[in-house]
């Protein structure tokens, strides 16, 4: 066994705070497949394709079936996606102002072949109107292509931020500078990324959720804010020192914080982690409360997610914490009526 600090450099760790995949060397997998699901349906939908036949629309992705990931080994990404993808589109005939509606199939878009090569079926429902069908089998297919490379561009630019660590460079060389995001991607409307970091270097990405609850704002403030609540929504006993500079543990010590701000019933922010981060890597978590009629919108911006940590991070804001207090809010509501 080699002394520290010596011996084959794959396995020198103290140069990285995180001693997480040194050089890159080990092989490292990220599923991609929510994350194109929601690509997909952003670069496809609502495409537009005109020409002198008339004019047609891209509509709802309805099929997509399939799967994609990211894999890191000797510091190149491999990627491997594989869908099935139907979309519907409707149109109208330049001349007469016929409606007319179809569908578009793409039943293997895969590493296998180039887009150019992938298979694009265009079909229309019975009836007249064969102009569109191929206005759509020809300039439709064109912009069908166009879009699925935006995709492949976004699964090998956006998607793979913070994959490649970060390495020693040798003495005199320096190393070149992080890239930065060209672009948002959303969940639920929007999911910006980027390479913040707090506390531990590592790389992170920033998460932007909105969730609409059917509660006046002061009181959706309240259960973030209130020990009882807190506990009742969690299922679980709960520090919650509501002021700043206050304590936070949550889910029997999952989760983690402080807060840093509180202004009553407009916004939070939190130094926040879940236990499974690297130690003293935190996130902050600002939620920000809006009225909107009857009802309350929760803008949650989640900052310094590691990036290994991001769909589990989404779905513990989902499922732990929204879907939650749903419940507790019809519950309370229930009991009222």
């Amino acid at each position: 066994m080699a002394k520290w600090g010596q011996g084959d450099p794959r396995w020198i760790v103290e140069e990285r705070a995180d001693a997480t995949n040194v050089n890159n060397w080990h092989w490292t997998e990220r599923d991609a497949t929510s994350w194109s699901k929601r690509k997909l349906k952003e670069v496809l939908e609502g495409l537009v394709v005109e020409g002198e036949a008339g004019r047609c629309e891209i509509g709802d992705l309805k099929h997509v079936e399939g799967e994609a990931s990211c894999n890191s080994r000797k510091g190149k990404l491999i990627f491997f996606y594989e869908w099935n993808l139907r979309l519907s589109w409707k149109g109208t005939v330049k001349e007469s102002g016929e409606k007319h509606k179809g569908s578009v199939e793409i039943p293997n878009l895969s590493e296998e072949n180039e887009v150019d090569d992938t298979e694009i079926n265009v079909s229309k429902k019975k009836g007249e109107g064969d102009v569109l069908k191929d206005l759509m089998r020809t300039e439709g297919t064109t912009k069908v292509r166009e879009a699925l490379r935006d995709y492949l561009k976004a699964l090998k630019t956006e998607f793979t931020l913070g994959m490649i660590l970060p390495t020693k460079a040798p003495v005199g060389q320096e190393l070149p500078p992080e890239r930065k995001p060209s672009g948002n991607t959303v969940q639920d409307s929007v999911s910006p990324q980027s390479l913040d970091t707090v506390g531990v270097k590592i790389p992170t990405v920033r998460i932007v959720m909105r969730e609409m609850f059917n509660s006046p704002a002061d009181e959706l403030y309240s259960i973030f804010t209130t020990k009882e609540l807190v506990q009742k929504f969690s299922k679980c006993p709960a520090v919650i020192e509501a002021e700043k500079g206050g304590k936070l543990q949550m889910f029997e010590g999952c989760v983690s914080g402080e807060y840093t701000e509180l202004v009553p019933s407009q916004r939070i922010v939190l130094k926040w982690r879940c236990r499974s981060w690297p130690d003293e890597h935190y996130a902050t978590v600002a939620l920000t409360f809006q009225d909107v009629a009857a009802q309350t919108e929760l803008q949650l911006e989640c900052k310094g997610v590691p990036v290994s940590a991001e769909e589990s991070t989404r779905q513990c804001w989902k499922k732990q914490y929204f879907e939650e207090i749903h419940l507790l809010l019809q519950q309370s509501q229930d009991s009222m009526e």
